[in-house]
């Protein structure tokens, strides 16, 4: 199964994916965006991106590329983050990783290093190995990156002990299931009025599915203008659901409703 995730080498995201696809047939990419574009075209077969963390909170660019892209959520992965600081030497003064990882490690990076600089770069991998090639570069990612004349100088070192990613296996639109303990939808009402998001929840609620996400997100049609990401715990499959769509697809009749998917959830720990 050729998958797709962002690279280099050795994020956690490549760690995630290693749950679906071997080794030898991961490929890697440098945005969410070009990873979702290349699922959707039919390049690789399933592709995974990080879409919330326990910290830091959702991943607004996986959000938007499955707002813009039709694609279909398979899986979703949970895999704890424990992330270290690695150097070549204690004596540094960048320190350099993916944005969620630099604010996932604000506490530590603010105690021990307040007057290094701070670089985001595009993974985790992309940071270790700026760190490997320049002495003066610190890099966080996970402590098994660590070897080839780079330490290990601190391992979880995040804020908190219980760090975790929630990441998405998608496939083309058309594997697209009804069967599963959950299921995403995306939903623009291109509406906006008094009471407008109670509508909107009011069709799960009354008929007890538990929502484990909700989320707006700017549609980029105008100021104000919001698509909601809705995670909840029944599948597509449940005339429950289909009730509560129905009653969706009535509130967005100016706009639409997108089935991302129902799916299981398998945990990765490493």
């Amino acid at each position: 199964m050729a998958a797709v995730t962002l690279g280099p080498e050795g994020t956690y995201s490549h760690r995630a994916t290693s749950a679906i696809a071997d080794d030898d047939e991961i490929d890697f990419r440098q945005s969410v965006t070009a990873i979702v574009d290349a699922v959707a075209s039919g390049e690789y077969d399933r592709g995974v991106i990080p879409i919330e963390n326990s910290i830091e909170g959702s991943v607004t660019e996986s959000l938007d590329a499955v707002a813009d892209y039709d694609v279909a959520v398979v899986r979703e992965i949970v895999t704890p983050i424990r992330h270290a600081l690695l150097a070549q030497g204690p004596e540094f003064d960048t320190v350099a990783s993916h944005s969620q990882a630099l604010a996932q490690c604000r506490t530590y990076l603010e105690r021990e290093y307040p007057d290094a600089t701070v670089e985001a770069v595009a993974s985790t991998a992309q940071g270790v190995e700026f760190a490997r090639d320049d002495p003066s570069v610190a890099g966080i990612g996970h402590p098994a990156l660590g070897g080839d004349d780079l330490s290990v100088l601190a391992e979880d070192i995040q804020d908190q002990d219980s760090n975790a990613t929630r990441f998405f296996a998608i496939a083309p639109a058309a594997e697209r299931s009804k069967g599963g303990g959950k299921s995403s939808l995306v939903v623009y009402p291109s509406a906006n009025y008094p009471g407008l998001l109670l509508k909107l929840l009011e069709p799960f609620a009354d008929r007890d599915i538990n929502l484990t996400r909700v989320e707006s997100r700017p549609s980029g049609q105008r100021l104000g203008d919001y698509v909601f990401h809705i995670d909840f715990e029944a599948g597509l499959y449940e005339s429950r659901t289909a009730e509560a769509i129905e009653e969706l697809e009535d509130l967005a009749e100016d706009g639409w409703v997108r089935r991302l998917g129902s799916y299981d959830t398998e945990h990765v720990v490493e």
